[in-house]
């Protein structure tokens, strides 16, 4: 069941918590890490990866990662006054991106330490962003945080690195007020031919052989992505995924493909009388 977290807490943990890691910019969450074999496995993945993972992730993406984030993006709506809160934020981009669009505040929430260094120190570079950002670090799964405390929600490769996909949505929602966006994006498998089969060969050879040119971390990356996207899809198809969201207590649901259908960007919006998943 979502776990609830009282402000009082959450507030007297931060204060104590942000003393200690007020030099690295990053404050920690309240909940202790959960390390089942899929979440060490995802965590392991990727910290060797921030230094170049920007660049990279536009390159073995054939350059359609930042225009799917900006559809993202594009579909929150946020008030300059408002908080989004960005979960699996990673190096900051679309928190960065956020921030530009719409002059809101947003918090970064992410699990690995190394992309949340990779995220400050794009911080440290934009004064203004830097005003507006707050890095968090914590895991979705158990959000350090308040019943409809943030006004939207955004979230970016996330739901194939979780054990439980259902109950994760459920505590995306719980944070979000009624009325607010949440939003998604994911990688996809493409439904209509040639397509599916171009996109095949190219996540099982073409990705683990350009991960290779780069580094060999990237080369298990590349590998590690040619399985668990088609995997997740069998799991959970996309019109399943869109069920996940309406129980979670998520309405107008929205789908859009892109880039041949490689991509999946989802919103919707936080129902009034949120139905809860036990």
């Amino acid at each position: 069941m979502p776990m609830r977290v009282s402000r009082v807490g959450i507030k007297t943990a931060n204060i104590a918590l942000a003393a200690q890691s007020e030099d690295a910019g990053v404050v920690s969450g309240t909940t202790e890490p959960i390390q089942s074999p899929r979440k060490r496995h995802a965590i392991e993945l990727f910290e060797p990866l921030p230094r170049h993972y920007d660049r990279v992730a536009a390159v073995l993406s054939f350059g359609q990662d930042p225009r799917w984030r900006h559809a993202m993006v594009s579909a929150v709506h946020a008030k300059p006054e408002e908080r989004v809160l960005d979960v699996a934020t990673g190096t900051g981009l679309v928190a960065q991106a956020l921030v530009r669009a719409y002059r809101c505040s947003v918090v970064g929430l992410d699990q690995s330490s190394r992309m949340l260094e990779r995220a400050h120190q794009r911080l440290a570079c934009d004064p203004q962003l830097a005003e507006r950002v707050r890095l968090v670090m914590g895991e979705a799964e158990q959000l350090p945080f308040a019943d409809a405390e943030f006004d939207h929600l955004t979230f970016t490769y996330l739901l194939r690195y979780v054990d439980d996909p259902a109950a994760t949505l459920c505590e995306l929602s719980r944070v979000v007020k009624p009325g607010g966006r949440v939003a998604m994006l994911e990688f996809a498998v493409p439904e209509r031919q040639p397509w599916r089969t171009l996109w095949s060969f190219y996540t099982r050879v073409g990705l683990p052989a350009s991960g290779r040119l780069i580094s060999r971390e990237w080369s298990r990356t590349g590998s590690f992505l040619a399985r668990s996207i088609p995997e997740f899809y069998s799991r959970i198809p996309l019109d399943r995924l869109v069920e996940l969201w309406r129980e979670a207590g998520i309405e107008a649901v929205q789908v859009r493909r892109m880039s041949l259908g490689g991509g999946v960007v989802i919103w919707g919006t936080k129902a009034d009388g949120q139905r809860r998943v036990i």
